[in-house]
């Protein structure tokens, strides 16, 4: 099937609130789509229409061929989703919860606890299957959210922050996982974490005011940052200013710009266009030997791109010119 998850003029208002405002994207499997954008951009909502918890206004989502208005529970069978905050029953242990949601997902007997065991190993939680929920931190009962959502191995997966209070190796724990499922299913990842996006997603969309406003891979996204190529040379303090006025007059670079940082003191050295500029700077360094605390280039910051497309009145945010 050429496109597992497809959204069709997906609209929803509240009122005079046009929370979603007529998205339209197909997810292939193979694909990891991270949907991001701000608060209030319309993630959830858009997520909750996909899974028919929440019906839309207009427009539709099909799902492994299956009209989610029309075949809801032939659409909902082929989802697994990670609701925002990940409701569970508090007074179930893990193990009790797992089984109930087996058991609806027409699991019986040896089949649901084989499924069960092997999810609870496959996410970790094999430790706290018999503590209560309520008692669980807010990592684990994220891991239990997302054991619930892959239970049935379902080709299509809606995750709503799905590493949200984890700690850092219990993030690359959940990335790695994820990473491993993706050849075989449609996986949509609604995150405001731009680094879980560089590091799990194929594809990123960019939504803010309900409507989709970029649609790339992440890469492609961050070489739309003016940081793109540029270069970050440092020295030690008290470095000759002509230094700048050298770099600058070199046939890559655009302008070198006072920087301090991390790094130490030096510039910051943007290239003209698309150009890798590194190169020639390290060759010029090693001819006037110069000495360099730092010397590295940005591939481009996605956070940049993020801000300028969802707040483009905001001062000093400009998107590199992709022409």
């Amino acid at each position: 099937m050429a496109h597992m998850l497809k959204l069709v003029h997906l609209t929803k208002t509240f009122g005079p609130l046009v929370a979603v405002d007529d998205v339209s994207f197909d997810v292939p499997a193979g694909e990891v789509l991270g949907f991001i954008g701000p608060n209030g951009a319309g993630k959830s909502t858009t997520m909750k229409m996909v899974a028919g918890f929440l019906a839309p206004t207009a427009g539709t989502a099909i799902v492994c061929g299956y009209d989610i208005l029309a075949r809801p529970l032939a659409a909902k069978r082929q989802i697994g989703y990670l609701p925002e905050g990940a409701p569970a029953y508090p007074d179930m242990t893990v193990a009790e919860f797992l089984q109930f949601i087996a058991h609806i997902r027409g699991y019986r007997g040896a089949g649901a606890r084989k499924q069960v065991a092997h999810i609870a190993e496959l996410i970790n939680i094999s430790g706290v299957l018999h503590q209560p929920i309520e008692t669980l931190s807010k990592g684990y009962r994220r891991r239990v959210g997302v054991a619930q959502a892959l239970l049935h191995d379902p080709p299509v997966l809606i995750l709503d922050e799905p590493t949200d209070g984890l700690d850092p190796n219990q993030k690359h724990e959940m990335r790695a996982i994820i990473g491993a499922m993706s050849p075989g299913k449609a996986i949509v990842i609604s995150t405001h974490l731009l680094d879980e996006v560089e590091a799990v997603c194929s594809r990123a969309i960019i939504i803010a005011q309900g409507r989709v406003l970029a649609d790339d891979t992440p890469a492609r996204l961050a070489a739309r940052s003016p940081f793109h190529n540029a270069v970050r040379l440092a020295m030690p303090a008290g470095a000759d200013p002509m230094i700048a006025a050298e770099l600058a007059h070199l046939p890559g670079v655009r302008s070198a710009e006072p920087a301090s940082d991390a790094d130490g003191e030096g510039w910051w050295l943007f290239p003209r266009g698309e150009r890798a500029i590194l190169p020639e700077i390290a060759e010029l360094v090693r001819a006037r030997g110069w000495p360099v605390s730092a010397l590295r280039a940005e591939r481009g910051r996605l956070d940049d791109v993020f801000r300028a497309i969802t707040m483009p009145s905001a001062p000093g945010e400009a998107l590199r010119d992709a022409a």
